[in-house]
């Protein structure tokens, strides 16, 4: 009972869910931006301000989230995972701005690998922002959240198979090895994207099994 009301007297902050739903909001906008970009889908250099508008948001969110990890005495669940989760989904955005940025300063060619990959990334992006809401309510929703852990990372298994064909087709065809490095570094930075999607998957997986 004396514990009860000492933590109750504490600062604490009960939006650390409703922060991380909005910035998973913010990782699927710009999931689905550079989805259009690798598709050819209208004006690029638009599609590329959108996401980067998307990233601008996730960084607000990114630094509201830290603020409030030091003003608050009561948290949702420990500091640290508090700081990973919102570290990964951060970083799947800002890896996405960067692959963006290469793709138009070296005006990279766009191939089917690299859309199956971008496509992977938005399905395991909008996993993750559906399941976002379940952390308020975790005892009840570990068959959900399981289930999203195993969407997620099968997007990352078939990344990384797109990858592997696409890595395949570069270095067989015809360029120079300095234009084959820059298009594999394009390669790498989607692949990353996923990457952090299953990242942001193994942060919760870790959040369930300790608080359930």
């Amino acid at each position: 009972m004396l514990m009860r009301v000492f933590r109750s007297l504490m600062p604490h902050d009960g939006r650390f869910i409703e922060r991380f739903c909005e910035h998973s909001r913010n990782v699927v906008g710009g999931a689905e931006a550079f989805r259009c970009m690798l598709a050819g889908n209208g004006d690029l250099d638009a599609h590329y301000a959108e996401l980067c508008r998307f990233e601008d948001a996730a960084d607000e969110v990114t630094r509201e989230t830290v603020m409030a990890i030091h003003r608050s005495f009561i948290t949702p669940f420990d500091r640290s995972q508090i700081l990973d989760l919102t570290t990964s989904l951060d970083d799947t955005i800002d890896l996405m701005k960067e692959a963006g940025r290469r793709i138009r300063r070296y005006d990279i060619t766009f191939t089917p690998q690299m859309l199956g990959m971008a496509e992977c990334a938005l399905r395991a992006t909008v996993e993750i922002r559906d399941a976002m809401p379940l952390l308020g309510k975790l005892s009840s929703s570990v068959p959900r959240l399981t289930q999203m852990q195993q969407k997620v990372r099968a997007a990352e298994n078939e990344a990384d198979t797109l990858l592997d064909s696409g890595l395949r087709a570069l270095f067989e065809g015809s360029g120079t090895a300095g234009q084959k490095l820059t298009v594999e570094k394009v390669y790498d930075l989607i692949e990353a994207v996923v990457d952090r999607c299953e990242d942001v998957a193994d942060v919760i997986e870790g959040i369930v099994i300790e608080h359930v």
